[in-house]
């Protein structure tokens, strides 16, 4: 490293790894600025400060890309030599060039030599740059070979570094199907660091010896790094550090390929548990077999199996003679009047449009082909044990794994606040439903999540009434719509020492994107139910149970308050793993609309499970699904294991601009709160202690510590922006400002808040448009204050203080009426024989509660019973359902509404509700 006098600076540390693609993009930009300036400047105290300030950039510079392989160390070495011989002319030349071929991402697909100064070697990278800013991507065609980087994992002087570089150099050949450089790095704690901030590197090959400490001061590695010590590794064995390191990896980034290089005893090497290398080679293996071995793994998560069957299908000439007219396009192609359809979409999306089921295709409802391959690459990609495709959306795929696991009358625990598919499937399934009731956030209308404590006091008061045996499922939302995403991992591992059969539907419709991500996969449903079936089946956790058991023992355990307080463990010799994820696809990673994933991650799936899966399958699946849906799956999925740990780091990095730019400009905070942790999780909850993600003064490095340890956190990637100081509401605010007058579509609001959400496809642009609109709006708020009368002033405050501080409590779940229970000991009711009760009218009558019709019934002491749902947008989910007794606080919520949809109330009728006499008849048995 070049020894600079100005190497003390905060991003030394990388503690700004949150926002590291952003720092190294801004910081080069810069860089080349002030050269610019440099060479331009006459004023030799000017000079002095400039060149101070580019040492300062190119230091920091060089520590971000001693993990990245271009440009290379040599590259910088060149640097460092123009700048110490003061040739800041050429050295402008240079970092220009070196910049425009980052920008347009040359390097991946041609040898950039920044050492060349020819005006041709320039033109490259400068039509590049110019394709990058008319289309808007870096330019490349599908043809091109993909590009990645080949982390190796060794303690190399500089000259060796550079030798084991040519000799992968050379074997490249311009009929593989990728192509790849390579980054060096020479200690454990580096190769941690470099792929953290690297996401090129797809693949590593550890070799030989290295040292466990970096050069650096690597605080970003705090949290992965807990619990080990150089010391400790000092008695560590090449072959056991290696496998550390591999496992570490594997924590960190899961998709990549590993390979490992020994000079020692290879065939015992291989006799230990080395899960996670693809292969391992002797010191003396060629390295054109280690090349092939590397570009095969590669190629196993590249494939696209049913996508590719379908661009296959699609060039065979068929005739077809079934049902369909517009496959292979022939109704439009010969039409009239719909040729623009072609025009539009392109000749390729109806040359594959088949229902066909062979010819190197294959059946969704019975897979046994490319489909079939393509769902075990999934499972590979989101670490489930199986994996399936829906085409008609997540409200399908979560009555797929109702109906397969409930039987009529087995009881569900339900968040009550869930997506309404999650309630009608309770009605196809007969379940007994218990809601469990979200914490609430007052103060912005809207809710949070079910606290474990509360799901546990559930299921003791099931095994006090003797009904435990009925409970069959847990099924909660995470992360919900507002970001508030669960420790899934605890609230697992708690119910099953009450429960240890407990099945758990995790709704992770908003969620898929978290697989790909090291801070976030942790709390991911699959992740949690891997880590917890691998640690049940450990002697270490057999010894830690026997340990919690007797000292739990010694406490009462016939006290429901010795299982609430202490953080329970279930027995390993009873506990099953039986976890089922649903996952939006098509939200927030790439598919067309409506494609969905059923994750499986099940114990007994294989002998209990399955047949009644596929008739839940086979039930709420299509005959015809759309084959575009099922290809579009199957990309995604490559794309999320070859690119998703680098797309969804840029959508955090694209979320904690827009947050800092909100926490710190004036006037924006003045109308546009952004909620943080503390604001959308109470103290109770954040075992941390972390209020916010951001510090002013540290950046974002907090993150970790919450995530790892509160109960509940929130996903920066939702913005939740509260604006009741503009006394306008969520709805309008939605519809007239962001929409009619800029063109921003948001889908979520609550009566004093707005929901902005990044996601894979979100561009620092985006982040600059939006803020933009918002000063824009902040400023449009300044004037109509200043120009207002007093009256209009009067008014603006009066509507001001309505969405801050009028704002009635979000009511509980109240109870099932008795007529839909069969136990007076717990709070299940029978929600699919209230629904169908209704179909007969005369078991039914409106009630209206803006006469004071309803609450007069009320006060007379009636239990008045809703016979519907009853869903106003936004909250989004039933504030009632049928069978529910209407209490006073719903409807005290209800007249507090002011929007204007509300699923099942007619205003000009009421409410929905059941007559007395339809109570009083017995029950069905």
């Amino acid at each position: 490293m070049h020894e600079s006098s100005h190497t003390e600076t905060p991003y030394t540390a990388l503690g700004f790894y949150h926002k590291i693609s952003q720092l190294r993009a801004d910081t080069w930009n810069a860089l080349k600025r002030d050269l610019g300036q440099l060479v331009r400047l006459d004023d030799e105290g000017r000079a002095r400060n400039l060149v101070k300030a580019i040492d300062v950039k190119m230091t920091r510079l060089e520590i971000i890309e001693d993990y990245h392989a271009f440009p290379s160390k040599e590259d910088f070495r060149h640097l460092w030599s123009l700048f110490d011989r003061e040739e800041y002319v050429l050295l402008e030349k240079v970092v220009k060039r070196l910049v425009r071929a980052l920008i347009s991402e040359s390097y991946r697909r041609r040898h950039v030599d920044l050492s060349e100064t020819d005006a041709g070697a320039e033109d490259l990278e400068t039509l590049d740059a110019l394709a990058q800013l008319r289309h808007g991507h870096p330019a490349s065609n599908s043809s091109a070979q993909p590009y990645f980087e080949l982390l190796i994992v060794d303690n190399l002087s500089a000259q060796e570094e550079e030798v084991v570089r040519e000799a992968f150099h050379s074997l490249r050949r311009p009929e593989d199907r990728f192509v790849y450089d390579v980054v060096t790095v020479r200690s454990f704690e580096d190769a941690l660091i470099a792929v953290l901030v690297n996401p090129n590197i797809q693949a590593c090959l550890i070799r030989y010896e290295f040292p466990y400490k970096s050069k650096y001061n690597l605080s970003a590695l705090r949290n992965y790094l807990e619990g080990l010590s150089e010391k400790e590794l000092e008695y560590q064995t090449e072959a056991e550090r290696s496998i550390l390191l591999s496992s570490m990896i594997h924590e960190l980034r899961p998709e990549i390929d590993q390979f490992l290089v020994t000079s020692g005893d290879v065939e015992a090497t291989a006799s230990r548990d080395i899960r996670h290398f693809n292969r391992i080679f002797y010191r003396e293996t060629d390295y054109i077999e280690q090349h092939h071995t590397i570009l095969r793994a590669i190629d196993s998560r590249y494939r696209t199996p049913f996508f590719d069957a379908l661009r296959e299908y699609s060039k065979k000439p068929t005739g077809v003679f079934h049902a369909m007219p517009i496959s292979r396009g022939k109704s439009v192609t010969r039409s009239h009047w719909a040729g623009h359809m072609i025009d539009f979409y392109g000749i390729n999306i109806f040359l594959a449009e088949t229902s066909a089921t062979s010819g190197g295709l294959d059946s969704l409802l019975q897979p046994y082909g490319p489909i079939k391959k393509a769902q075990e690459y999934a499972a590979r990609a989101f670490g489930a044990r199986q994996s399936f495709f829906v085409t008609n959306g997540t409200s399908t795929a979560n009555k797929i794994v109702v109906q397969a696991l409930v039987k009529p009358r087995d009881i569900v625990l339900i968040d009550r606040d869930c997506h309404k598919s999650h309630h009608y499937g309770m009605v196809l399934a007969g379940a007994h439903v218990s809601y469990l009731d979200s914490y609430p956030l007052n103060d912005y209308s809207m809710y949070g999540a079910v606290p474990l404590r509360e799901i546990k006091e559930t299921l003791l008061a099931y095994k006090r009434a003797g009904e435990l045996h009925r409970v069959k499922m847990l099924l909660l939302t995470n992360c919900t719509f507002d970001g508030v995403v669960y420790n899934v991992r605890r609230v697992m591992e708690e119910c099953l020492a009450i429960k240890p059969d407990l099945v758990f539907l995790w709704d992770e419709a908003w969620f898929a994107f978290a697989t790909f991500n090291p801070t976030y996969r942790p709390r991911t449903a699959m992740h949690a139910a891997r880590t917890l079936c691998d640690r049940y089946r450990s002697e270490a956790y057999r010894e830690e149970y026997a340990a919690w058991k007797e000292a739990f023992d010694a406490l009462d355990p016939d006290d429901d308050a010795t299982w609430l307080e202490q953080r329970l463990l279930p027995d390993p010799d009873t506990v099953r793993i039986r976890t089922y994820a649903t996952h939006s696809t098509h939200k927030t990673l790439t598919s067309l609309r409506q494609g969905s994933m059923i994750h499986v991650y099940d114990q007994e799936f294989r002998q209990r499970v399955e047949a009644p899966f596929h008739e839940a399958y086979m039930t709420h699946t299509s005959t015809s699904p759309n084959y575009q849906i099922l290809a579009s799956l199957d990309v995604g999925r490559m794309q999320a294991e070859m690119e998703g740990f680098e797309l969804v780091h840029a959508q955090v990095e694209a979320a904690l601009s827009l947050r800092e730019q909100l926490y710190t400009h004036p006037l924006l905070q003045k109308y546009f709160r952004v909620l943080k942790n503390s604001d959308m999780v109470p103290s109770e909850y954040r075992e941390s202690g972390v209020e916010s993600y951001y510090d002013p003064v540290t950046g974002w490095n907090q993150m970790e510590e919450a995530w790892a340890r509160d109960e509940f956190v929130v996903d920066p990637t939702r913005v939740t922006i509260a604006i009741g100081n503009t006394g306008v509401d969520g709805d309008a605010f939605k519809n007239e400002y962001l929409m009619n007058k800029y063109g921003i579509q948001i889908n979520k609001t609550s009566r004093n808040t707005v929901l902005f959400m990044t996601n894979i496809g979100t561009t620092r642009g985006s982040i600059a448009y939006l803020l933009d609109v918002l000063i824009k709006l902040a400023k449009e708020f300044e004037y109509r204050w200043e120009e207002s009368s007093r009256p209009e002033r009067k008014i603006i405050e009066h509507r001001v203080h309505s969405l801050t501080r009028e704002l009635p409590p979000l009511p509980d779940f109240s109870r099932f009426h008795a007529a839909f229970r069969q136990c007076s000991e717990t709070p299940e009711g029978d929600i699919r024989r209230a629904y169908f009760l209704s179909y007969d009218e005369e078991n039914t009558e409106y009630l209206r509660f803006d006469n004071g019709e309803l609450q007069a019934e009320m006060r007379a002491g009636r239990d008045v019973v809703s016979a519907s749902f009853v869903i106003p947008y936004p909250p989004g989910f039933p504030v009632l359902v049928p069978g529910q007794v209407i209490s006073e606080e719903i409807l005290h919520f209800l007249q507090a509404l002011d929007v204007k949809e509300i699923h099942g109330y007619r205003p000009e009728l009421g409410l929905i509700v059941f007559t007395e006499e339809a109570l009083a008849a017995p029950p069905e048995t």
